[in-house]
């Protein structure tokens, strides 16, 4: 991952990664006001050596001899020889382990100095201890040390520092604990937010189609919460970002290079990631740019275009398929635009095989030659076949991918199941992409300038904010066709009636 990605992650989880921390903080000040405050005293015992104090020869001989023996008189200051005496002098209610936890003894390097330090809960008893200790050692060395025969050990132990009490504890360390449960807690917390990018398979941003696809990115739409009040928005409200969004659309639509016409078939991976109303409002769009737009229903599963543009969809393209219908009379012309609208009529109960037929090979190939774009509303490709049947007939398929909903495995076995049949994918339009939020991130530039220089389509009693047109009768349907084309029957010839 790159240094933006992981911007990304954070501004994201910024919330995840606040949480763990003012955890990690209360759980570090939890711990610090739940502690015994410890107090710390040390006293200094100084080791020299009685034997040879004549020549300087000697006495570099018996300095040699005390350094030697430090390493065990700081080993013996915690062992029961020492700390019974002065359990029994102060007369504390341990055992000699147990005060020996409380009691550390080091020595400097190259010096014949003890330290012997005490934590305990009481100052005063802290200093008292250390300074026992020290007088102990001192005592236990003299008795052990003293050669047989002799009045004196070659060892003099002195405590040169007396231990004082301390006034403020050493233990807890508030402040150092705080800072580490911050640290802990962000460190948590980032971890967090890492991991869940890590395992978060949905497709977030273009490089996460880049890397499934190599077919253009052609468009990106805006979410817009009240999608499902408005799903015409580029009739609705002009001046949108998300109707900007679906022009930009067009236009990139528009110079792609395919062979074979100009008929695509836009399709998803799996429901409700936004096709049917990518498909309207592109076609709203191309038909706005004085395009002559074919737009047809190949959902026969769960058809939404007659409800959406409302219209009369109970005839349309399963009678044209089945020859019970001629096209001129249910293609519909729509919004006083030249935009014809070919319904799916009735639900089948054999769509992949309707829309595999040669009859649709040549009503596509009718409507191509009469129409400068044609449209078709495909079914999703993962639970049925449909779109991929259609999609081989066609220029190419235009996949809709909803950002933070459609995961990377859902896309890959779409586009499988196009590659399958050897379809083409003429482009990927990213759906439902945030406006706010770290995956907006890289979507945004060019939003706030939805409505500059755009002026509403004079659409003869209909306002920029109208609702659908009402229904259209399909008596005018092709009276409508007829004005538009010189040729309508030969049109009408290329699908006659069985």
């Amino acid at each position: 991952m790159e240094l933006s990605d992981y911007i990304r992650i954070l501004r994201k989880s910024w919330l995840v990664i606040v949480v763990t921390t003012l955890l990690g903080l209360a759980a570090a000040a939890g711990y610090s006001l739940t502690r015994t405050p410890l107090y710390e005293s040390q006293s200094v015992v100084f080791v020299q050596s009685q034997a040879g104090t004549g020549t300087v020869s000697e006495l570099q001989q018996g300095s040699t001899f005390a350094q030697s023996r430090i390493t065990t008189y700081v080993s013996l200051v915690r062992e029961p020889v020492v700390m019974n005496p002065v359990i029994t002098e102060l007369g504390l209610n341990v055992n000699a382990d147990e005060l020996a936890e409380s009691v550390k003894s080091s020595s400097p390097l190259n010096s014949t100095l003890i330290q012997i330090t005490v934590q305990d809960p009481d100052p005063v008893m802290a200093a008292d201890i250390a300074n026992s200790l020290g007088a102990s050692l001192a005592a236990t060395v003299e008795r052990i040390d003293t050669p047989a025969g002799q009045e004196q050990s070659a060892i003099k132990l002195t405590r040169v520092r007396d231990a004082v009490a301390a006034y403020a504890p050493v233990s807890p360390n508030v402040p150092l604990n705080l800072a580490l449960g911050v640290l802990l807690g962000l460190a948590v917390g980032i971890g967090i937010a890492v991991l869940r990018s890590v395992l978060d398979t949905r497709v977030r941003s273009p490089r996460d189609v880049e890397q499934l696809t190599d077919r253009p990115l052609i468009g990106a739409i805006p979410l817009d919460p009240k999608a499902k009040e408005r799903p015409l928005i580029i009739q609705a409200d002009p001046l949108n970002p998300r109707s900007e969004a679906f022009r930009s659309l067009r236009t990139n639509l528009q110079f792609l290079e395919m062979d074979g016409g100009h008929t695509f078939v836009i399709t998803s991976s799996i429901p409700t990631e936004g096709k049917s109303t990518t498909t309207l409002n592109l076609a709203i769009a191309l038909a706005d740019s004085g395009k002559r737009v074919a737009l047809v229903d190949t959902d026969l599963r769960k058809p939404k275009v007659a409800e959406y543009l409302g219209i009369e969809g109970g005839t349309g393209l399963t009678d044209v398929l089945i020859g019970r219908a001629k096209v001129s009379d249910v293609l519909l012309p729509w919004g006083n635009r030249s935009l014809y609208v070919l319904p799916a009529g009735k639900i089948p109960p054999n769509p992949s095989e309707l829309l595999g037929s040669a009859r649709m090979k040549k009503l596509l190939e009718a409507l191509s030659k009469e129409f400068d774009i044609v449209l078709c509303d495909a079914p999703p490709l993962l639970p049925v076949t449909d779109a991929a049947v259609l999609s081989r007939v066609t220029s190419g398929a235009i996949m809709a991918v909803a950002v933070g909903k459609t995961t990377t495995h859902q896309l890959e076995g779409a586009l499988d199941a196009l590659e399958t049949v050897g379809a083409k994918v003429a482009g990927v339009v990213l759906t439902m992409v945030p406006t706010k939020g770290a995956d907006a991130y890289g979507y945004g530039y060019g939003y706030g300038y939805g409505g500059y220089g755009y002026k509403t389509p004079a659409v003869k009693g209909v306002a920029a904010k109208a609702k659908a047109p009402a229904p259209k009768r399909r008596a005018t349907a092709k009276a409508s066709v007829s004005a538009a084309d010189a040729d309508s029957d030969a049109f009408d010839d290329l699908l006659k009636p069985s």
